[in-house]
C-alpha cells in the first residue's frame, strides 16, 4: 500500500516567516508551492524550490486568488478569461523556478477559497482544469474525490489524484467543514496521525458528525502553518509506516 504525503509550503513573504518548510520537507512526499499570489514571494519560491529538489520532493504549483491580505481563503468574482490568466501566470512561474533546479513540475493543486469552490462549482472547475491542461496535460491535479474538478480534470484528459486531509474535519457528503466553523481544523497530533492511519487504509474517517464515510485516496495533505505542523506531520508519517504504508510521491 502507498501513500503521497503532501504540504502546502513556500508561504513566507518578505521578512514574514510562516511555518518551518525546512522540516516539513524532511516529512512530505510532495510539496505544495505557492506561487505568489495568497503567499510565497520569488526569493521564497526559489529557495523552497529548490530544497524540495534537494531532498526528493515532488514539486507542484499550489496556485490561489490573487488575495495576499486574506491568505486566499476569500473567494473572488473573477470571470473565467481572468481566472485563466491568473492560473497560468502563477503555474508557469514555479515551473520555471522547478526547471532551475533541475526538475519539472509534478503536480497543480489550487489552494484556499479556489480549491473549495472548485470542488462545487463546475465552470471554475472546468477553468481551472482546462488552464492547466493548457500548460501541460503530464501534471496530476489534486482535488477532492468526486469533486467537480476531479470530473473536469478527467475530461481535460489530466490525471487525478484524490486528496484527504489528515487534520481537517469532514462534512458526512465528504466536503471540508469551512475553516468558520467551530472544530474544522484538528490540532491533536495523535488524534491526527490515527485519522490519517485509519483513512490510507481502511478507506474511511469520521465525520464532524460521528458518521463514518467511506473516502478513498492517493495523496494525504498535512498543513505546514498550523501550530505544531512539524510534530503532526512526523506523527503522521510514524503512523502510516507503523501500519506497513510506503510514502512516495504521485509520480513514482
Amino acid at each position: 500500500m502507498h501513500i503521497d504525503l503532501n504540504c502546502d509550503l513556500g508561504e513566507s513573504f518578505g521578512r514574514y516567516t510562516l511555518g518551518d518548510d525546512a522540516a516539513m520537507l524532511r516529512l512530505v512526499t510532495s510539496a505544495n508551492v505557492a506561487c505568489g499570489f495568497h503567499a510565497g514571494d520569488p526569493a521564497v519560491m526559489a529557495r523552497t524550490v529548490a530544497l524540495a529538489a534537494e531532498r526528493g520532493v515532488a514539486v507542484g504549483a499550489h496556485p490561489g486568488y490573487p488575495d495576499l491580505q486574506g491568505f486566499g481563503r476569500r473567494t473572488l468574482a473573477l470571470a473565467p478569461e481572468e481566472l485563466r490568466a491568473v492560473l497560468l501566470y502563477q503555474i508557469g512561474a514555479l515551473a520555471a523556478f522547478a526547471r532551475a533546479s533541475g526538475v519539472e513540475l509534478a503536480h497543480v493543486k489550487p489552494h484556499g477559497a479556489l480549491y473549495n469552490l472548485a470542488a462545487r462549482d463546475e465552470v471554475v472547475a472546468a477553468t481551472v482544469a482546462e488552464s492547466v491542461a493548457a500548460f501541460s496535460r503530464d501534471l496530476v491535479v489534486f482535488t477532492l474525490p468526486g469533486s467537480a474538478l476531479a470530473r473536469a480534470a478527467v475530461a481535460c484528459g489530466l490525471r487525478v489524484a484524490r486528496e484527504g486531509f489528515a487534520d481537517r474535519a469532514y462534512r458526512e457528503d465528504g466536503r471540508l467543514v469551512p475553516r468558520s466553523e467551530p472544530g474544522a481544523v484538528l490540532h491533536d497530533p495523535a488524534q491526527i496521525a490515527a485519522r490519517a492511519a485509519r483513512l490510507v487504509t481502511r478507506g474511511e474517517v469520521e465525520a464532524i458528525t460521528g458518521t463514518v464515510i467511506p473516502l478513498a485516496v492517493e495523496t494525504l495533505c498535512v498543513h505546514g502553518d498550523t501550530p505544531g505542523a512539524v510534530q503532526i506531520a512526523a506523527e503522521v508519517r510514524a503512523a502510516l509506516e507503523v501500519a506497513g504504508v510506503t510514502l512516495a510521491a504521485i509520480r513514482h
